[in-house]
């Protein structure tokens, strides 16, 4: 299991609750579903969740590109 140290406090549209993420599972398919656009933190974030998936690298490198990207989307609530 990849598991952030801290979980990431996001809310991806107005109207929807925040959502608390723990795991980078979850955090790659709120990149992949719910993301408003497509920019370069995204990608890279999307990559780093990949890499920690595939074994290759540790959650703390894909929870820092995933609250780079949910900062630029506007949608991140903690840090």
């Amino acid at each position: 299991m990849s598991r952030f140290e801290r979980p990431v406090v996001v809310k991806v549209t107005r109207h929807a609750a925040e959502r608390i993420v723990f795991e980078v599972s979850d955090a790659a398919a709120i990149l992949l579903r719910d993301f408003p656009r497509q920019t370069e933190k995204r990608r890279q974030a999307m990559d780093a969740c990949l890499r920690v998936l595939r074994g290759e690298s540790h959650p703390p490198a894909a929870r820092r590109a995933f609250v780079a990207a949910a900062l630029e989307a506007k949608i991140l609530r903690n840090d």
